[in-house]
């Protein structure tokens, strides 16, 4: 259950912001940057983190239950299950942000996969780090009577 709390609590929250940083990019509003643009920047995200629990809730259980079904496979060590949760939230993200812009490329596809990816392999290790991931037991047949 802890597993989920910190998916849910970190993940949204970190999308949202790296949705709202790479939106920002390819819109080119970073060419011309000063303190009062980072502010209106971090305001933005202060204003939409609502919405980003509101649309990030659902994705962040879904990555999370195939980061509990990945914990379950014995002869995944735990550095292979952050990178296999992340890949697959890269591919997640890109397919669901990058197609729909006018622009169709590599630098979208990777700049939108790291939204699915960042919050992905964070949530994944702040789980390994926090959370007592002791092995489930085992469980075998009765021996026959």
């Amino acid at each position: 259950m802890k597993r989920y709390l910190i998916f849910v609590a970190v993940g949204p929250a970190l999308g949202g912001f790296a949705l709202l940083l790479v939106t920002t990019y390819m819109s080119g509003y970073w060419t011309d940057t000063n303190p009062a643009e980072v502010a209106k920047l971090f305001k933005v995200f202060v204003t939409s983190l609502q919405y980003s629990y509101l649309f990030g809730f659902l994705p962040a259980l879904m990555i999370c239950a195939i980061d509990d079904i990945l914990f379950h496979v014995r002869r995944i060590p735990p550095f292979l299950r952050m990178l296999i949760v992340g890949g697959i939230a890269f591919l997640l993200a890109g397919v669901n942000y990058a197609s729909h812009g006018s622009e169709y490329g590599a630098v979208q596809w990777i700049l939108y996969g790291l939204v699915g990816f960042i919050p992905a392999t964070v949530s994944s290790w702040l789980v390994h780090r926090f959370v007592d991931e002791s092995q489930p037991a085992v469980v075998t047949d009765p021996p026959a009577a």
